[in-house]
């Protein structure tokens, strides 16, 4: 787990100290030395031979419509002098105008939130608890992965329970440990493992300067190391 002593004013950031954590977590992975690190607790159900590599805070994110087109359209019967009524009916005409333009606008897909909740990493999937929504996220059952942002996984994959082909965002400061894992449990050609971009560029450069050295993943990876 990263440390919460870390302070960014002195160059090193919070988001480095999960990806020195994610590095070192790899490094094992591929060495299969997985046994060596501690323990870590996790309210998550884990099935034979899984291990939890990491915890923390997560949120979803879906791509989908959140609206199929409909509205309420609303009918106004104005009875006055003409100004009046003129104004009543151009009132109602806005409204419905807005509520139409507003119902396309949900038709077009869009990442919405699923809500946030405890994430737990393991060697084979990813878990985030969720009262209405949680996610258990097999590595191999992934069909595309990507790091679209930093701190953000995109996965699409065929939904177990009917729900077709689902396109997902996890927002998490683990998103490159996930994506990692992700990549050497399914995607081991992925051109942003072989090329080293799941991480920041010089990052291992950067952790030495800060007197943090990380061992050499990136070569360990590319069976260099």
């Amino acid at each position: 787990m990263a440390r919460n002593d870390v302070q960014p004013d002195n160059g090193w950031t919070q988001m480095d100290e999960f990806l020195w954590h994610t590095c070192d977590i790899v490094a094992d992975v591929v060495t299969g030395t997985l046994d060596r690190r501690p323990k870590v607790a996790s309210m998550a159900r884990l099935g034979p031979g899984e291990r939890v590599l990491a915890t923390g805070h997560a949120e979803r994110f879906t791509l989908r419509a959140v609206g199929n087109g409909s509205y309420r359209h609303t009918n106004t019967m104005a009875i006055g002098r003409p100004g009046f009524v003129v104004g009543a009916l151009a009132a109602t005409a806005i409204t419905n105008a807005a509520r139409r333009n507003a119902a396309r606008r949900d038709t077009v897909p869009r990442w919405d939130s699923d809500g946030a909740g405890e994430l737990t990493v393991t060697q084979q999937a990813a878990y985030i608890a969720h009262q209405r929504n949680p996610l258990s996220l097999g590595f191999t059952g992934l069909d595309v992965i990507d790091l679209p942002a930093p701190g953000v996984l995109e996965a699409r994959y065929h939904d177990m329970y009917g729900k077709g082909y689902m396109s997902i965002r996890v927002h998490t400061t683990w998103a490159s440990l996930l994506f990692a894992l992700a990549a050497i449990a399914a995607f081991p050609s992925h051109p942003r493992l072989l090329g080293g971009t799941w991480l920041p560029p010089e990052f291992e450069a950067r952790c030495a300067h800060f007197g943090r050295p990380i061992r050499p993943v990136q070569r360990m990876i590319l069976g260099q190391g």
